[in-house]
C-alpha cells in the first residue's frame, strides 16, 4: 500500500508535478523513437504513464486518450490474471486481452514494477498498437466470430521473470505474427520505455523520499478530481438525450445499429448511460467495456470540461479526472460484450458515442461543445507478400473533420475526439513499401456543413497497390451525416472507393475484410466533413469570400446557404449581399409562421 497521509507544500507540488509528467513525456517519446512499425514510429498510436498501488493514474503521457486511460483497466486484469502471483524486480508482463481489461487486442501493454529499497511502490507501463498479432486477417479483423480469432492473447504473461528472458514466449511470437520481426523489435522498445519509466520514478523517489513522492501525487489527483467536479457542477441537473446510428457490424450490412447517450448530471458527478444501444453483434464490430467503453467517456468530459485553451491552469492529468464520471452499459450490448465475443474493430462506435455526449449537452453547454464531428476512423490495413515470401502489413489512420465550434471553424482535416494519432509521411510509405500516394488533400466533392463558423473538411487519400494484395477496412458514418448546431447546417457523410488497374471505381462499404486487390489498384477514402455551428447568414461575407476562393465554397452555395453574392471574377457585391440575406431570413420567419397543415382524416 502507497497512500501517503503527507502534505508537500505548493511549490514542491508543483516541482514533483512537473517531473512526473516529464517521465512520462520521455516514456513517449523513447518508445515511438526506438519502435520500427510505422504506426507507432510515425501515428505514435502509443501511451504510457505511471502507475500506482491501487492502479491509478499518477501521470500520463500526451499519446491517444484512449490507450492512457484504459492502463488502469489493463492493470486490473493483471492482478486478476496473475491470481496472487507475486511481482519481482526484473520482472516485465505482457497483455493485451479485452476481457481481462485491455482496449483491443493488438494494443499491447507492457508493465515493469517498480521497486524502490527492495518494496514493491508503482508500476510503469506503456501501449502500443501492433501491426500484426496472427489475427484472421492481416494487420486489422472486422468479420470474425469470437476473440481467439484476433490472434496472440496474452493474459499477464511474463516476458521476464526475475530478469529472466522466456525464451519459450518469444518462440512463441516469432512464430504467430506475419510481422515477427518489427512485432518482437516494437516490444523491445516498448520494454525499454517502461524501464526507463522506473528507473525515473527511482530517482525521483531518492531525491525527495516515498512519503513525499506519493502524498505529492494523491494532492495532485484530488486537485485533478476537484478541477473536474467544479466544472461538472456548472451543468445543470438533469438527463440529456442523443442518439444516432452505426452503419453495420461489417457483415450484416442490412442492420443498422442505434447508438443510444444519456448523460444524467447530478451534482458534481456525472454518469453516461448506454442503455438502449445496439446489442452485441457477431462480427469484431464490439467495445471492450473497461478498457474502451469507460476511456472514450472520460475523454469526452476531459475534452469539454478543461481545454487547456479555457483553463488558467492546465490540469495534471491523472485519476482524478475519471473519479467523478460513472459509466453504464448492460452487459450484453455492443458496449459492454459477452466473452467470447470478439472485439478488435471498437474505436469508430467510441467516437461516435464521444459526439453523440457532445449533442446531448451542447443546449445546457452551447460555448464547450462542437458541431457534429467527422466522429469515426478510417482504419486500413494494406498487405501483401514479399518475393521471399514473406508479409508485409501496413497500417493506416486516416484524418477526419471537426464540426463547426462556438468562436472558429471546425479545423480541416485532423484526427478529432479521441484520436490523437499523426499522419504517415506519404515519403516514408513510398521508401519502405509497395504503395504509392496519387491523392491526399482536402475533398471537394462536397461542402462541409454551413454556420456562422463552417464546419471542417474531411480529407481524401488515394493508395494504390504495386502488387497484388489486400485491403482491411474500418470506417463508419456514410449514412449517419454530422450534425448542424444552433441553425448550422449538417456536414457531409463519408465515402470508400475501390478501384481497379482498368480504371473501374465502385463505392463499397465503410466497412470490409481482406478485399483481394490488384496490382495497380487500390482504395479512395473520402472522410465526412462537420457539421456548421451558428446561422449561415451570420457568418462574415468576407470569410465566405475566402472560401470561394480557396475552392472550399462554391459560388452557388454562397448564395443559397449563405446568402452572399459574388461574380465570375470574384468580387463581393455587399449591397446585392445585404438584401439577399435580408430575403432569406423573411423568407424563414414567413415559412416559421405559417401553421402546419391538418392530419388527413377518413
Amino acid at each position: 500500500m502507497n497512500p501517503s497521509n503527507t502534505k508537500v507544500d505548493p511549490i514542491t507540488l508543483q516541482v514533483i508535478s512537473g517531473a512526473l509528467h516529464t517521465i512520462a513525456e520521455e516514456m513517449g517519446h523513447v518508445l515511438y523513437r526506438m519502435s520500427f512499425s510505422s504506426i507507432i514510429r510515425e501515428s505514435q498510436d502509443i501511451g504510457a504513464g505511471l502507475f500506482d498501488l491501487q492502479f491509478n493514474t499518477l501521470t500520463e503521457s500526451e499519446g491517444s486518450p484512449l490507450h492512457i486511460g484504459s492502463i488502469p483497466a489493463y492493470l486490473r486484469g493483471i492482478d486478476a490474471c496473475l491470481q496472487g502471483g507475486t511481482w519481482n524486480e526484473g520482472d516485465v508482463v505482457l497483455h493485451n486481452h479485452p476481457y481481462y481489461g485491455a482496449s483491443h487486442s493488438p494494443d499491447l501493454c507492457i508493465v515493469v514494477p517498480v521497486f524502490w529499497r527492495g518494496e514493491l511502490v508503482a508500476f510503469a507501463a506503456n501501449t502500443a498498437h501492433h501491426v500484426d498479432i496472427g489475427a484472421a486477417t492481416p494487420g486489422l479483423i472486422i468479420d470474425i466470430p469470437d476473440v481467439f480469432a484476433e490472434g496472440m492473447l496474452f493474459a499477464g504473461i511474463k516476458l521476464y521473470e526475475g530478469g529472466k528472458r522466456n525464451e519459450g514466449l518469444w518462440q512463441y511470437i516469432s512464430h504467430n505474427s506475419r510481422t515477427a520481426k518489427q512485432t518482437k523489435d516494437d516490444i523491445d522498445a516498448q520494454i525499454a520505455s517502461a524501464m526507463l519509466g522506473a528507473q525515473r520514478m527511482q530517482e525521483l523517489l531518492d531525491t525527495y523520499g516515498k512519503e513525499t513522492v506519493f502524498g505529492a501525487a494523491d494532492q495532485l489527483m484530488d486537485y485533478t478530481e476537484a478541477m473536474m467536479r467544479s466544472r461538472i457542477a456548472e451543468i445543470p441537473d438533469g438527463e440529456y438525450f442523443a442518439e444516432g446510428y452505426l452503419d453495420d457490424d461489417g457483415a450484416n450490412r442490412d442492420k443498422r445499429l442505434p447508438i443510444k447517450v444519456c448523460v444524467r448530471v447530478t451534482g458534481d458527478s456525472v454518469e453516461v448511460d448506454l442503455t438502449g444501444s445496439a446489442d452485441q453483434v457477431p462480427t469484431g464490430f464490439n467495445v471492450p467495456f473497461e478498457g474502451s467503453t469507460k476511456p472514450a467517456c472520460y475523454c469526452a468530459f476531459r475534452a469539454m470540461l478543461t481545454d487547456a485553451a479555457m483553463m488558467e491552469v492546465k490540469l495534471p492529468p491523472n485519476e482524478g479526472s475519471f473519479r467523478p464520471i460513472k459509466v453504464t452499459a448492460p452487459k450484453g450490448s455492443i458496449f459492454n460484450p459477452i466473452y467470447p465475443a470478439a472485439a478488435e474493430a471498437r474505436f469508430t462506435q467510441c467516437n461516435r458515442m464521444i459526439d453523440l455526449i457532445i449533442k446531448a449537452l451542447a443546449p445546457v453547454m452551447p460555448q464547450r461543445v462542437t458541431a457534429g464531428n467527422s466522429a469515426t476512423l478510417s482504419f486500413a490495413a494494406y498487405s501483401g507478400i514479399k518475393a521471399e515470401g514473406d508479409y508485409w502489413v501496413f497500417l493506416e489512420v486516416n484524418e477526419g473533420a471537426y464540426g463547426g465550434r462556438p468562436q472558429s471553424d471546425g479545423p480541416d482535416s485532423i484526427d478529432n475526439l479521441m484520436a490523437n494519432t499523426r499522419n504517415n509521411p506519404i515519403e516514408d510509405l513510398g521508401m519502405h513499401l509497395p504503395m504509392v500516394c496519387d491523392r491526399y488533400e482536402l475533398r471537394d466533392d462536397v461542402m462541409p456543413g454551413a454556420g456562422q463558423f463552417r464546419g471542417g473538411i474531411g480529407v481524401v487519400k488515394t493508395q494504390r497497390l504495386l502488387t497484388d494484395g489486400a485491403i482491411t477496412h474500418e470506417s463508419e458514418r456514410h449514412l449517419d451525416v454530422p450534425w448542424g448546431a444552433f441553425g448550422g447546417t449538417d456536414g457531409a457523410a463519408g465515402r470508400v472507393e475501390i478501384f481497379l488497374p482498368d480504371g473501374t471505381k465502385q463505392d463499397t462499404y465503410a466497412k470490409f475484410s481482406n478485399l483481394r486487390v490488384p496490382a495497380g489498384g487500390g482504395m479512395a477514402y473520402y472522410a465526412p466533413c462537420g457539421g456548421g455551428y451558428g446561422d449561415p447568414l451570420d457568418r462574415p461575407a468576407r470569410k465566405v469570400l475566402e472560401d470561394v476562393m480557396d475552392d472550399f465554397c462554391t459560388l452557388d452555395h454562397a448564395r443559397e446557404v449563405y446568402g452572399v453574392i459574388i461574380s465570375g471574377d470574384l468580387l463581393l457585391d455587399e449591397a446585392a449581399t445585404q438584401a439577399r440575406r435580408t430575403l432569406l431570413r423573411l423568407e424563414r420567419q414567413t415559412a416559421d409562421a405559417t401553421p402546419a397543415p391538418e392530419p388527413a382524416t377518413a
